[in-house]
């Protein structure tokens, strides 16, 4: 067993031989195919200017989150997948007159179009007094402003 320090030179003796070829490999034809290419073809020199992308406004992020937030809550993606009526109807038994049914009965996991638009809406209409009390709380508004807000959001 050679010692510790001949051993380490005959490492990396070896490590640099391997390290002269860049493709590991000792066919020449693949050697060829990669170094042919490149010596008789040159990339073009282009200019290109990457775009600007400019942030969306302050209401603009408020709005999308609000209608994404109004589509999840008012059961969009079921209304698409199962195509549920818009409103429901029902008779009357003593008069037979026909009476519109706006939520549907029955069922827990069913829903009328109109059951999810109004129930997404109303949860949308928390949302956003939740956020006009918060506004109310700024210290930097006058007093009358703050309880303008403090009011709409609690109604």
């Amino acid at each position: 067993m050679p010692p510790k320090s001949e051993s380490l030179h005959s490492g990396t003796a070896t490590a640099t031989a391997h390290s002269d070829h860049s493709s590991g490999s000792i066919d020449p034809i693949v050697h060829l195919l990669q170094v042919l290419p490149y010596s008789i073809l040159r990339p073009p020199r282009l200019r290109l200017k990457l775009p600007t992308l400019t942030l969306p406004s302050p209401m603009t992020v408020i709005a999308l989150v609000l209608l994404t937030y109004f589509m999840v809550v008012s059961g969009f993606v079921y209304d698409v997948i199962v195509e549920p009526p818009g409103i429901g109807s029902t008779q009357d038994p003593r008069t037979g007159a026909v009476r519109p049914v706006v939520f549907l009965p029955g069922r827990v996991n069913g829903q009328y179009i109109i059951e999810g638009l109004s129930s997404g809406f109303m949860f949308v209409l928390g949302g956003v007094g939740i956020v006009l009390m918060d506004l109310a709380l700024d210290r930097n508004r006058a007093k009358s402003v703050k309880v303008s807000y403090a009011t709409a959001g609690i109604s």
